[in-house]
């Protein structure tokens, strides 16, 4: 396997000089940090001359004390059964990166929800109308600077007409005769 290895990370190399390579010796896996521009190219590499024709999933890790998302194409080679796990950094102030859905037809219902949950622009992303969040005016809800807590308080709790509105637990309680646990009991009325 180390071999096969080698042979990719040559192959990448020989195509993207930028491309930084992390071998895991003891894993089916290869790390690529690549620079964002590169991840169409690479990509579409990876699945037309090196086989990777599996998308497996797209990750994002926010890395707000850096000021950048971290997004991971994990991609997958049914005939070489290495992971390819490529990376890349765009900022957290104006995102914007390059579409790949014109590769894998899947990862437009990933970038749709970036664009939602992260603020994330996709240049040229087919059908980029509400995905998930109908009627959102929020900001994107799963940065990890968007406070929850006070979202809903501002949003749910003290609007017109909510004045009657009860803790959905107590509701629970009343039908299911259950007692909210005692970690819960802080987050009651």
């Amino acid at each position: 396997m180390q071999k096969l290895k080698a042979n990719l990370i040559e192959h990448i190399n020989s195509g993207f000089r930028d491309a930084v390579a992390k071998d895991y010796p003891n894993e089916n896996r290869l790390d690529f940090y690549v620079n964002k521009q590169c991840i169409p190219s690479i990509l579409t590499y990876a699945k037309d001359r090196l086989g990777y024709i599996h998308l497996s999933h797209i990750a994002i890790v926010d890395w707000l004390e850096e000021g950048e998302f971290e997004l991971i194409y994990i991609i997958w080679s049914p005939e070489e059964k290495i992971k390819m796990f490529v990376r890349t950094r765009v900022e957290r102030e104006n995102p914007v990166m390059p579409n790949i859905d014109m590769i894998w037809r899947q990862a437009n219902t990933y970038e749709r929800e970036f664009r939602e949950m992260y603020g994330i622009q996709f240049q040229g992303l087919e059908a980029p109308e509400e995905f998930i969040l109908e009627d959102w005016q929020g900001p994107p809800p799963m940065r990890r600077d968007f406070d929850t807590e006070e979202y809903a308080n501002e949003t749910f709790f003290h609007r017109p007409g909510r004045e009657d509105a009860g803790d959905v637990r107590e509701e629970i309680i009343k039908r299911s005769r259950e007692e909210i646990p005692d970690f819960a009991k802080k987050y009651s009325r």
